[in-house]
């Protein structure tokens, strides 16, 4: 009996292993950040938020519709939903309690929300030959000098290549050495996972050589690896 209770225990530890791992270690954050905030809430007017139930999430998105987005009211759920199932409690969130709440506060406040406006070619234009003209114009002998320099490099090369490739900024800052393959073509990057990649298959984008030299990521980027010297680990490194 002590062996099947000894069994089960860590079963039910390999599990919630395995419910972290099929997440980010971001995605997690955002979790936790928001389940903090609604744990504030049944905080301060004596409910309970571990284990919820429907009518206490549905009073807390009730007092968010006041200020929030409706797609924070969704991700609320959904961020508090993934915490009572990591601590093995079960949540309702297709109550009716808590779907006729957000229907309602859906029609008072609607759902649109305003896409981030994309970086248009003729903005890119602009970006980089500011960047060219600082590169060919600062004369800094200076270690400082040298360090900006070598940082507009890699911003050329973080902006064209992240353009080209229709990436992602997580993506980018993960890209590996071992993850860029040159070839006769262009550049092959291997995208080891990705927020619409969640099983981590992977994927590789492949971006060609251009015919404007000024714009090319594939230059850009080889003269950063060069310029730098990179040989392993991260290709952008973004602390500067």
């Amino acid at each position: 009996m002590n062996e099947l209770i000894t069994d089960i225990k860590s079963l039910e530890l390999e599990t919630l292993k395995n419910l972290k791992n099929s997440k980010s270690a971001n995605t997690l954050r955002a979790y936790q950040a928001d389940f903090k905030d609604f744990s504030a809430f049944c905080v301060r007017n004596g409910l309970s938020s571990i284990p919820t139930e429907p009518k206490i999430l549905s009073l807390y998105l009730t007092y968010l519709s006041a200020s929030s987005k409706f797609s924070t009211l969704k991700r609320r759920i959904a961020s508090i939903s993934v915490i009572h199932k990591m601590k093995g409690h079960y949540l309702d969130t297709k109550h009716p309690i808590i779907m006729e709440n957000l229907h309602g506060i859906k029609r008072v406040k609607g759902s649109h929300q305003k896409a981030k406006k994309p970086i248009l070619i003729n903005d890119l234009k602009l970006i980089i030959n500011v960047i060219d003209e600082y590169l060919s114009y600062c004369g800094l002998p200076e270690l400082e000098g040298l360090k900006h320099i070598r940082n507009k490099i890699r911003d050329k090369a973080i902006i064209l290549v992240g353009f080209s490739g229709g990436f992602r900024r997580s993506e980018l800052v993960n890209i590996d050495y071992d993850d860029i393959e040159f070839v006769s073509e262009g550049v092959k990057i291997f995208i080891k996972r990705s927020k619409t990649d969640q099983s981590g298959e992977g994927m590789i984008k492949a971006i060609p050589y251009f015919d404007n030299k000024t714009f090319c990521p594939v230059l850009a980027l080889k003269q950063w690896i060069d310029n730098c010297k990179i040989k392993s680990g991260k290709i952008f490194d973004i602390s500067d």
